[in-house]
């Protein structure tokens, strides 16, 4: 069943849901194809190439001097089909339909043989390549770019990419996937077409959010992140206010769903003055999926950055870097209790900072407050 899910499309923790496994569990199913999934077996496939009677149909038209858009139109075919049949079997001058269909069936024979086992010095150069860091698209586009004239000595960046990825095509050791960019050894499947990535709805961006939270003058605009333990199965929610940089933290535990932020965000939220409480901006992360119920319980009205655009968020990715000292990297982050969390912002909001003129946030927010 997990196969057929994955085959299907179903994301790991849907197939996850419907078998009643952990997402670890589903994985371990899935790990021999290195991430990369595929029907359990052979499954046979609605013809999409040409039969024999379409090849024939070219034959005659080619014979009667017929464009290729007039023998597509004849045979139900594009004009671009018909001119990559004719011209893989001869040209006008050479098409004979039989040989054309014979060479299809041979070519669509399975298993093909693998272009990296049965040519050595291709594969020594690709694993000379990797161990230099180069990337699979490199290396494919240096190869291009060097044996222009010999096929022999070319291939794909996917091919790379199979051959690290997916057992039983061994022709690249697993250990060289740590010559990657990213360092895994699995592949993870990107968005299918015509499915929906954005996973919270109705988030308004940040190119809609007010001019005043931009400038820093008025206080009570804010930016929002977590920051993650080791394995990211725990986390630390970050408030930062943008013109005073007060900082606010929010414990989370080992939990960091989006019922979990918006509970803990309502609780310290609820602390501040009405006048702290303009904006939020935040990244676009699954866990501030309940928004809009901060929103309405808060009046707090919340931004999203663009994607990929931490800059957008300039005073909390700071922010975060200096509370690493107080939650180092790859430490369990769910060992802290509230308190630990409230001693750690009160030592991060009496440090003097040169961008309020030597002043402390608490100084700063303390001198808003009393006007």
């Amino acid at each position: 069943m997990i196969l057929r899910m994955a085959a299907a499309g179903a994301t790991q923790r849907e197939i996850g849901a419907a078998v009643d496994r952990g997402i670890s569990s589903v994985k371990l199913v899935l790990g021999p194809a290195g991430g990369v999934y595929r029907r359990a077996g052979w499954v046979e496939r609605p013809r999409r190439g040409l039969g024999v009677e379409q090849r024939i149909e070219i034959a005659l038209g080619v014979r009667e001097g017929l464009s290729f858009a007039e023998i597509g139109q004849r045979i139900g075919r594009h004009r671009c089909s018909v001119w990559r049949e004719v011209r893989s079997n001869g040209g006008r001058g050479g098409y004979r339909p039989m040989l054309a269909h014979r060479r299809a069936a041979r070519l669509a024979c399975r298993p093909k043989p693998r272009k990296l086992s049965a040519n050595p010095a291709l594969l020594e150069r690709v694993i000379a390549d990797l161990r230099q860091w180069w990337s699979p698209q490199q290396i494919a586009a240096r190869l291009r770019l060097e044996f222009g004239d010999d096929e022999s000595m070319q291939l794909s960046h996917e091919t790379i990419y199979q051959s690290l990825f997916v057992q039983g095509r061994g022709e690249l050791r697993r250990e060289l996937t740590r010559f990657l960019r990213t360092g895994r050894a699995a592949r993870r499947p990107r968005s299918r077409a015509g499915q929906a990535v954005d996973r919270i709805a109705d988030k308004i961006l940040i190119s809609d959010r007010p001019a005043e939270a931009e400038d820093r003058a008025v206080p009570g605009h804010w930016e929002g992140d977590l920051i993650l333990g080791a394995g990211n199965r725990s986390a630390i929610g970050t408030l930062v206010e943008r013109s005073t940089r007060f900082v606010l933290l929010l414990h989370l535990g080992a939990g960091k769903s989006a019922d979990a932020v918006r509970d803990a965000m309502l609780a310290k939220i609820a602390t501040l003055p009405a006048q702290l409480r303009r904006t939020l901006t935040w990244d676009q992360g699954v866990e501030m999926a309940r928004h809009r119920e901060i929103t309405r319980a808060s009046g707090l009205q919340i931004y999203f950055c663009d994607p990929h655009s931490p800059w957008q968020r300039g005073s909390n990715e700071n922010t975060n870097g200096l509370l690493r000292q107080y939650f180092p990297k790859g430490t369990d982050l769910s060992v802290h209790s509230e308190a630990d969390l409230d001693r750690a912002a009160a030592s991060l909001n009496g440090r003097p900072r040169q961008t309020l003129n030597w002043q402390t946030p608490a100084e700063r927010i303390t001198a808003l407050l009393s006007h």
